[in-house]
């Protein structure tokens, strides 16, 4: 167990150096590659119809003017040491991570990341905990009553659920539910009015994905009921139960646990759709305030921590392959 845990940690740090040299060249590799010069690329930085001299001061700044290289390795010493951005008599310091600093704002990324986390934190891991229990649970009783009513009922209602975007189900729950709208309540300050300005944003977002994990969970049981160790273990005299929970459940889960490190590690690096119906102060709000002010900064830092998130959340499902099933250990 310990080589499987130590093989799964050295590959997710190898990926997220890959992940870093890939984010980088969409920044500043492949721009140039598309025909777009080093002044083009400083003037992001500087803001709406910036001049020239302050053009020049950005790309130095920046070292826009060195080679590749040169650039790649301040990026990556910038995330692990952190960086210093010069403005003329002063210098600004970046601490690591340094995701990038805002010409506009005057602030590094980080701190703005860090302080817009716990708004995206309780979204994805709140909406998890309802769309894993009711999709897993929808699913097993569909494939257990295949053909029922209960059966069609579910599926026709996952398909609805997949099928309707985000923004219209959130729109329309604050037009029925709540049209005052839903204002943030940081958990440390009352944790009442944070689980209930949140219920309504979670029973949406968990209304997309339960729909999905239900028809996973149900096409992943219907092939597993059929397998011989079903029928050897009710040969057995084991109860259904024990049956359905520590038997088919169990081997369903691999697929399951795939889609969830997916999910929960793309929702972590801002749930966009959810957070701009909501108006949540969150990464996802965030990265919509930073494409519409053409802060590339701040792109580049909501790029990076949902790549970090998705690593990781990787790493820690190939974790729980080696629970769910003992074989995973011997890859």
């Amino acid at each position: 167990m310990a080589g499987f845990v130590i093989r799964r940690a050295l590959g997710a740090v190898l990926l997220l150096v890959v992940t870093s040299m890939v984010t980088f060249a969409i920044f500043f590799v492949v721009p140039r590659l598309a025909g777009q010069t080093v002044d083009q690329l400083a003037a992001q930085y500087v803001g709406k119809d910036p001049s020239q001299a302050e053009i020049e001061a950005t790309k130095v700044k920046l070292g826009l003017d060195q080679p590749i290289t040169v650039q790649y390795g301040r990026f990556v010493k910038g995330i692990v040491a952190g960086r210093e951005y010069s403005f003329g008599p002063s210098t600004e310091y970046c601490p690591p991570p340094c995701f990038g600093y805002s010409f506009k704002t005057q602030r590094p990324v980080w701190p703005d990341l860090v302080d817009r986390m716990e708004v995206t934190a309780s979204l994805a891991f709140g909406a998890s905990v309802l769309w894993l229990l009711a999709g897993v649970s929808i699913g097993v009783l569909s494939a257990l009553r295949k053909g029922s009513f209960f059966d069609r009922a579910a599926m026709i209602t996952a398909l609805a659920g997949v099928s309707l975007p985000i923004f219209f189900t959130g729109l329309l729950s604050l037009a029925l539910f709540l049209p005052t709208g839903v204002s943030y309540v940081s958990i440390t300050d009352d944790p009442l009015a944070w689980a209930k300005n949140l219920l309504l944003p979670w029973i949406t977002l968990a209304f997309l994905y339960a729909a999905l994990y239900a028809r996973l969970t149900r096409a992943g049981m219907l092939e597993t009921m059929g397998e011989d160790y079903i029928r050897t273990a009710r040969a057995k005299g084991l109860p259904e139960r024990i049956v359905v929970t520590r038997h088919a459940l169990r081997a369903t889960l691999t697929p399951i646990l795939t889609v969830f490190g997916l999910d929960i590690g793309l929702l972590l690096g801002g749930a966009v759709l959810t957070e701009s119906t909501f108006s949540l102060p969150g990464i996802g709000r965030y990265a919509i305030d930073a494409i519409n002010n053409n802060d590339l900064p701040q792109v580049l830092g909501v790029t990076m921590l949902a790549a970090f998130f998705i690593v990781v959340a990787n790493l820690i499902v190939d974790l729980l392959y080696a629970v769910a099933d003992p074989r995973v250990r011997l890859s």
